[in-house]
């Protein structure tokens, strides 16, 4: 299942289909029936899924979801029964972060670890990694797939890798500064972090080595206040990436596409579906995500939903790529969705907004049902040179009114109230369990 000798400009539309076809054929037939989840799944359907020869026999499957995955791992701990090979032949495991359920741990065979570090070539080609580059990991290493893949992957390129794990802000701002890093793998929270530490020391990162940054683990990249505010701040280019643990590296921008994100195809069939009746959606439409993982045959995922909505992008692209753009990159994810006053928001709609005013260093967003409608509550915290949060509040507020079209409730904070985060930044929370 190793990655095409394809270069991926060199791809066309029915190559990628035929290799696709080639991997979903070798799939199957690997896993049924020696993976007990999906052999399971297959015969309760009535399905004899070796027999599948093409996409469209593909997309007779039925899909997966992430309660199914959940439900099997509590009910076959520690590791659920989605083994393709006994566990004696896996070597890698990370867990999912449980930020939208129960944490599932992964675990991976070499040949499927190998075919991540394979994505990960691919998304360092797309974003234009070079030979002298050097990239910085400011994280710390636990148990989440994060970047671990990303660190191993451009190690394996021949690139030098700083780690990051364990040490302070501080001691990481000094770290990319003394060797020089040209790369940043990090969330777009942290990157946001690191500028905000970074002016307490009297350092410009804007003036330092580092020409990109590759930013994932939530929403952010794809903001383009969020963006804009980091790329500033760094004096460099972002590029909004996208997977899970269950999934892998999925999608990434290139360098001349920053409108969205390129999904792998040749590492990936993606496909987009009507949330409700899962009936692909005309191009340009938006609909949920669902994705399989062609070489990650020790513990697959097939027909997956990951519950994010997207729109390809049916505009020409201007690599010249065949492979599927998902414009905006991952536009939300369905279960956040609200519903407020009678308009549809997405907690990235109202960080679009916030983060337009560079004098708001952090904020939280909580969501109550009140008289059976729902309540947005944002709690601002100004930097510490504000001098008028009164002002704040209400420019917050009425630009949040006029774009959004509903009043939310907006408090300011302290300076150092909200918290600061590492990895994903977990700002908006539901405080009533009935919405």
């Amino acid at each position: 299942m190793n990655a095409p000798a394809d270069p991926l400009d060199s791809l066309t539309h029915e190559r990628i289909r035929s290799l696709q076809e080639e991997r979903v054929r070798s799939l199957l037939r690997a896993v049924v029936p020696a993976n007990r989840f999906y052999t399971a799944k297959y015969t309760a359907a009535g399905i004899d899924a070796t027999t599948v020869e093409t996409l469209d026999d593909f997309r007779r499957l039925p899909v997966t979801t992430k309660a199914e995955l959940v439900a099997d791992h509590t009910a076959h701990p520690p590791y659920g029964t989605n083994l393709t090979f006994p566990v004696e032949e896996y070597a890698r495991l990370h867990q999912t972060s449980g930020t939208t359920g129960t944490p599932m741990r992964w675990l991976d065979t070499p040949e499927s670890w190998a075919w991540i570090m394979e994505s990960w070539e691919r998304i360092f080609e797309l974003v234009g990694l070079r030979n002298d580059d050097r990239l910085v990991f400011p994280f710390s290493f636990g148990p989440f797939i994060g970047f671990w893949a990303a660190f191993e992957g451009a190690s394996r390129l021949g690139r030098l890798c700083l780690p990051g794990g364990g040490l302070s802000s501080e001691a990481r701002i000094r770290m990319i500064l003394d060797n020089a890093a040209t790369f940043v793998c990090c969330t777009p929270t942290y990157a946001l972090r690191m500028l905000e530490v970074a002016e307490s020391m009297g350092v410009d990162l804007a003036e330092s080595s580092v020409r990109g940054l590759v930013v994932a683990g939530e929403p952010g990249g794809n903001v383009p206040a969020t963006r804009d505010r980091i790329e500033t701040g760094w004096g460099a280019r972002v590029f909004d990436h996208w997977g899970m643990t269950e999934i892998g590296p999925a999608a990434v921008e290139s360098v001349a596409y920053s409108a969205g994100q390129y999904v792998l195809e040749t590492q990936y069939v993606a496909e987009i579906v009507d949330p409700e009746s899962l009936d692909p959606v005309e191009p340009g439409t938006q609909g949920e995500l669902l994705v399989t993982t062609l070489g990650r045959t020790g513990s697959p995922v097939i027909r997956y939903r990951t519950g994010d909505l997207v729109v390809e992008d049916t505009d020409p692209s201007p690599d010249g790529l065949a492979l599927l753009r998902l414009k905006g990159g991952i536009l939300g994810r369905a279960d956040d969705m609200l519903t407020v006053r009678g308009n549809n928001v997405f907690p990235s709609s109202i960080e679009a907004i916030v983060r337009e005013f560079p004098e708001v260093a952090e904020y939280r967003v909580l969501v109550e049902t009140r008289r059976a409608m729902q309540h947005v509550r944002i709690e601002l915290e100004p930097k510490p040179e504000v001098t008028d949060a009164t002002a704040l509040v209400d420019a917050v507020g009425a630009a949040i009114k006029d774009r959004l079209n509903f009043a939310a409730e907006i408090t300011p904070v302290p300076p150092d109230t909200l918290p600061r985060f590492e990895l994903k930044g977990k700002r908006f929370f539901r405080t009533d369990p009935a919405d």
